[in-house]
């Protein structure tokens, strides 16, 4: 049996998400239907973007949930992400910082779902 670990993103609008994180992610979906699209991460990993689960959910609730991207660069390649996406308009909640793992920041997509970037564990 294949096992593969999805971590679904609940948004407004998945096609507008999708092209949100393929930006951000330098990567293209690899399945696509209207409410429901995911991005290939590598082997048993999957990103999904998912409009369907809130049909009646205001756009104006707040998202909880939080993806974090762990990188293996170390602080030059954290900062490099960091005034990237801040260059692109894209919302940061905290500027880089050490939060006792290493050096992270914190960033939200456009529904209000946080994305973190940190060191690889």
């Amino acid at each position: 049996m294949t096992t593969s670990v999805v971590s679904i993103v609940y948004v407004n609008d998945a096609p507008a998400a999708a092209r949100f994180y393929g930006d951000l992610l330098g990567m293209s979906p690899s399945f696509e239907t209207p409410g429901y699209i995911t991005f290939d991460l590598g082997p048993g990993a999957d990103l999904a973007v998912w409009s369907g689960q809130f049909e009646d959910l205001s756009p104006d609730v707040p998202r909880t949930s939080e993806v974090c991207l762990a990188i293996g660069g170390g602080p030059d390649e954290l900062n490099a992400i960091f005034e990237q996406w801040n260059s692109k308009g894209v919302t940061i909640l905290r500027e880089p910082h050490d939060a006792g793992f290493g050096l992270t920041f914190l960033a939200a997509d456009p529904d209000g779902n946080r994305i973190r970037v940190a060191p690889r564990g």
